[in-house]
């Protein structure tokens, strides 16, 4: 796995959630520092937490929004992604 810093994996997510999904508007945060000292933290996965406005979402079930989200992601999630907190408004 080659290292990705975290500005730039933000830019990648936020450009692939855009292209897929009709948004107002999204923030994404790197709560990463949460995890440090968890057994299973790796060094260069990070945890992300997505604030997304986006009337397309919100007319989806929570499971169907999540999963959206989490198929546009796939390869980040595999390569850089530990976890993602998923807040829809």
């Amino acid at each position: 796995i080659l290292f990705m810093n975290i500005n730039e994996l933000i830019a990648i997510v936020k450009k692939k959630l855009e292209t897929d999904i009709i948004i107002e508007k999204i923030s994404i945060e790197d709560k990463t520092f949460l995890h440090k000292n968890h057994p299973g933290h790796q060094e260069n996965k990070y945890h992300l937490k997505l604030n997304i406005h986006s009337k397309q979402l919100k007319e989806l079930d929570k499971i169907e929004s999540s999963k959206k989200i989490y198929k546009i992601l796939d390869q980040e999630i595999k390569s850089y992604i530990h976890s993602i907190q998923i807040s829809i408004y």
